[in-house]
């Protein structure tokens, strides 16, 4: 029996409603039912109510359409189940008594909620109450629908905004009667799964294959009408599109080049956001592709199957006014909040940004010489390929084992940009170009790292490049690496090592210090810096989440910071 986060399983679809109407200030429970209805009761006097509901276990549906401009009530039933008749009554009493013009049932077509809501319908006639009923059966699945007739699914909320917004307009119970008969009988639905459903306490009501999806399955696991292979995306949009429409189907919806749909994008309950956005992108390209005009879509959960990986698609062909509906506005907190506008996937691109024109740098002589910078830059490349399987090694205890990858890709690419252009002799220009060509080509949070840490030096030597300028341009990339990355000296990192060899460099701040020899003992403070994080704690980076004692070699980015250090010096 799968997982479920509930209190008790009798009591989920009292407990669910129970959370909605505490997070709404505009809802209320009626008193000893399973009802929920506008705060705001007494705005409906005069006006039509429209009433709605059926099983748990489709949230948001139904109570999440309850508000100002859509439902003023809804029935919810036990999981998957009717609501009762006592409770459909009282319901219909409730808004009876508030003084409503006439009462809609609007009620989607499965055979226990026709004969429950139309049992109800016919008592509160008996008690004089003008109330009437919609049966919405918007479901595309079967070619040939039984004697039950089509599915109540996810269109019927778009019959809820439609009456609705005509509700709150003022328009008579015969006129909203007509218009959502009307509107139901120009839309359709189609559902797809990738697995089951089950309810709290129960296990799922059948199964597929790892490699099976369903087609055309109801909002209760009911059978699809065919099962095949798992499709991509795009493919399975267009199998779905193509059923729908499909001219030899008597519940096909019937759609030409230069129609206007609504599109409804509904998420069945256990897909994720991602997979959500790819079938909407997929459905709006595959519509707009046989001219069909997608004058709004709406991607979201609107009328769920518990927890089933699926999608249902719903179109809907409108003319001004019925789009004029859809968009009316309603407090009713399911319906998504949007801008009025069509889908396409032609909207125009904003243009990317222009890269501002890099100052040519002011240095006060350099010491560098194009041909110095080159032969240095390609010592540290060499170093780094040759290092990569040791450097993978290094990693796998710790990380994902591509440490050596990630460097060795950053070798390349600026062998590459040395091959397409000499390197700069400034010494700003060249930390600041290098900086460019990690960010871009390494990847991983060390291409990061090392851009922070290049791009901070270049800012410091942007005036000046004499010997102590290099160790101010080594503190602040350090401080930046810092301030962004989080590791400390002592962290297990490749800062272990470039702490050391900075630390050591600033001897070049002292009057008549060698270089050669403060950068001999800035490579030696590194390289013992780096055998050093073989006994350290990881503070920081993904080693930080592995237990210390599986890490009995040094830090693999520590190693490849020293390394690098030493391949300057040669």
């Amino acid at each position: 029996i799968p997982k479920k986060l509930v209190t008790t399983v009798s009591s989920c679809a009292d407990d669910a409603l129970a959370g909605v109407v505490a997070c709404n200030s505009g809802l209320r429970l009626l008193q000893g039912h399973r009802v929920v209805l506008r705060d705001d009761l007494q705005a409906i006097r005069g006006r039509v109510a429209l009433l709605s509901g059926g099983g748990s276990g489709h949230e948001p549906a139904h109570a999440g359409y309850v508000g100002k401009g859509m439902l003023t009530g809804v029935v919810a039933g036990a999981m998957f189940a009717s609501p009762s008749v006592g409770s459909i009554l009282a319901a219909i009493r409730a808004v009876a008594q508030a003084g409503a013009a006439g009462i809609l049932l609007i009620v989607k077509n499965y055979t226990g909620d026709r004969l429950n809501f139309g049992m109800a319908l016919e008592r509160a006639r008996a008690e004089g109450t003008d109330v009437r009923m919609v049966v919405v059966g918007d479901d595309c699945a079967f070619t040939k629908p039984g004697k039950a007739g089509r599915r109540g699914i996810c269109g019927t909320i778009l019959i809820h905004k439609v009456a609705g917004a005509l509700a709150e307009a003022g328009a008579s119970l015969d006129e909203i009667e007509k218009k959502a008969m009307a509107a139901a009988k120009v839309m359709g639905t189609l559902g797809l799964s990738l697995s089951p459903c089950s309810i709290p306490g129960s296990k799922p009501s059948f199964q597929l294959a790892e490699d099976e999806m369903e087609l055309g399955l109801g909002i209760h696991g009911e059978a699809g009408v065919l099962r095949m292979k798992v499709l991509p995306a795009d493919k399975a949009v267009e199998t779905m599109l193509k059923h729908m429409t499909d001219p030899s189907s008597a519940s096909h919806l019937s759609l030409t080049p230069g129609s206007s749909v609504v599109l409804v994008v509904n998420n069945l309950g256990g897909l994720s956001c991602l997979e959500l956005g790819i079938v909407a992108g997929a459905a709006v390209r595959c519509l707009e592709n046989q001219g069909i005009s997608i004058v709004r879509a709406l991607v979201g959960s609107f009328m769920t199957a518990m927890e089933m990986a699926g999608v249902s698609l719903t179109l809907m062909l409108v003319d001004e006014e019925l789009l004029r509906l859809i968009d009316a506005k309603t407090m009713a907190m399911a319906w998504p909040n949007i801008l009025a506008g069509p889908a396409t996937t032609r909207r125009e691109e904003v243009p990317a940004p222009v890269e501002p024109l890099r100052k040519q740098q002011d240095e006060t002589g350099t010491g560098l010489s194009t041909a110095r910078v080159e032969r240095v830059l390609q010592r540290v490349c060499s170093t780094l390929l040759d290092m990569k399987e040791k450097l993978n090694e290094l990693d796998r205890g710790a990380g994902d084992g591509d440490c050596g990858h990630t460097h060795a890709q950053a070798a390349q690419a600026i062998q590459e940009w040395m091959h397409s252009q000499p390197p700069p002799a400034a010494p700003a220009q060249l930390l600041s170009n290098l900086a460019d060509v990690v960010l871009e080509q390494m990847g991983g949070s060390s291409g990061v790292l090392y851009g922070l840490f290049l791009t901070a030096a270049a800012q410091s030597l942007r005036s000046r490049s004499d010997t102590a300028a290099w160790a101010d341009a080594m503190d602040a990339g350090i401080e930046a690496m810092q301030r962004y990355g989080g590791a400390a000296p002592g962290d297990r990192t490749m800062l272990d090592s470039l702490f050391a060899a900075t630390q050591a460099l600033h001897s070049l701040r002292s009057p008549g210090a060698d270089p050669l020899q403060v950068l001999a003992a800035a490579v030696q403070s590194a390289e013992a810096a780096a055998e050093a994080t073989r006994h350290m704690e990881a503070g920081a980076g993904r080693a930080s989440y592995v237990h210390s004692s599986r890490l009995e070699q040094p830090d693999a980015g520590a190693v490849a910071v020293a390394a690098v250090l030493g391949a300057v010096l040669e």
